[in-house]
């Protein structure tokens, strides 16, 4: 596991798990050589305790961003001799094997060294290239972050794509549960932050952002793959500062981005219906865009608001949707609330850190009731803040 064979290209650790021999295989090799020491010392041999593993839930037909954004990139790159890959030691998980196996000339591995890596993109950019960027989310958005700045006012256009994105996996650690890269990069001028709820959404995104958009843009991309349960529209366009309405309602209306809170929010409106409440769902895929008149025409006749942010509350979407909102103004009737985090992101099993962050369907649906069902803030778990505000400034 410490080395690389001579015709590696990847470290395979670095890049994944170890699999179930594999690690049965180092347990046990550790194991030997801790016992003879003990035995050397005159101490009891360690002994080790098995317990079952939690069963992993079933998954229909799960759509995953990461593998259909690696196939889209070299659709992207067939077509445009000018696109440049970039990555840091990243490539497995960021989908590249597929580009650096068809474009070895155009990929650039620069190692785990997000800055160095950045400034060589403006460079890259300066002679007219179109450099792509990636690593997971949480680096790339905090270690090089003084550098994408940099070539933002410099007004060179780069497509930085960070994997990895929000809570979960939570395996990896809290170092690596990216909850804060929209605070840290949305308000750079010229910049656009964009989180696909599917693949179909994602090939429509990557390819107004890579042929028609003059502006540099910051893919934020959900690593898991999730069951998505809704029929992306086939006339959806991408159009900066709008979403898409994937279930329509008048009583309350949920917005919110990417396949997990999505998938989790349309299991939750299924549970609300019971209750005889009937929710709008709306996918909004730009982080730091708003359009108005779009927004105010999308929640227009619903006496509620929620947002739901696979991010801290602090800067997430939840926060730009509802300053919109109070610049263009509010009946005093509604009421509007934001689900998100507040604390320290979990680690765990996918299922259990989801509930444990009251992100899954069935706490979804029970705090918004209980929001509803009440005159005052709620007050909801540890970790996950439910702010709900009177909208009286219409």
């Amino acid at each position: 596991m410490e080395g690389m064979g001579e015709t590696d290209r990847l470290y395979h650790f670095h890049s994944g798990a170890p699999g179930d021999m594999e690690y049965d295989k180092a347990v046990q090799e550790m194991v030997e050589r801790i016992n003879r020491g003990l035995i050397d010392l005159g101490e009891k041999e360690i002994k080790l305790e098995t317990v079952p593993q939690p069963p992993k839930p079933p998954i229909g037909k799960p759509q995953n961003l990461v593998a259909r954004y690696g196939r889209e990139l070299v659709r992207q790159a067939e077509k445009n001799p000018r696109l440049v890959v970039l990555d840091g030691d990243l490539a497995k998980d960021c989908g590249l094997l597929p580009f650096e196996k068809k474009f070895p000339e155009r990929f650039i591995e620069c190692g785990i060294a997000e800055q160095d890596m950045v400034s060589q993109a403006g460079g890259i950019a300066r002679q007219g290239l179109l450099p792509v960027v990636h690593s997971f989310s949480c680096f790339l958005s905090s270690r090089p972050n003084e550098q994408i700045y940099n070539n933002a006012l410099e007004g060179n256009k780069i497509i930085y794509v960070g994997s990895l994105a929000g809570f979960l996996p939570a395996g990896p650690g809290t170092s690596h549960q990216a909850v804060r890269d929209i605070s840290t990069l949305s308000s750079l001028p010229g910049f656009n932050l964009i989180e696909p709820s599917c693949n179909d959404e994602l090939a429509n995104l990557l390819d107004y952002v890579v042929n028609e958009s003059k502006e540099s843009a910051y893919f934020r991309l959900v690593s898991v793959s999730c069951d998505v349960p809704f029929a992306w529209p086939s006339d959806s366009k991408p159009v900066p500062g709008r979403g898409v309405v994937l279930r329509e309602g008048k009583d309350i209306v949920i917005l919110t981005s990417g396949p997990l809170l999505l998938t989790q929010a349309y299991h939750a409106v299924e549970r609300l219906v019971k209750s005889g409440i009937r929710a709008r769902l709306v996918a909004m895929p730009w982080l730091n865009r708003v359009d108005p008149a779009w927004l105010t025409e999308t929640v227009k006749g619903c006496s509620w608001i929620f947002t739901l942010d696979n991010h801290y509350l602090n800067g997430g979407l939840g926060e730009r949707l509802l300053a919109v909102l109070a610049e263009t103004g509010l009946s005093e009737a509604t009421r509007v609330g934001r689900i998100g985090l507040s604390g320290k992101p979990l680690c765990g099993f996918y299922d259990e850190v989801l509930k444990a962050h009251r992100m899954d369907c069935e706490s979804l649906a029970e705090d918004i009731l209980n929001a509803m069902n009440k005159n005052n803030t709620v007050a909801a778990p540890p970790r996950v803040v439910v702010a709900v505000e009177d909208s009286d400034i219409g």
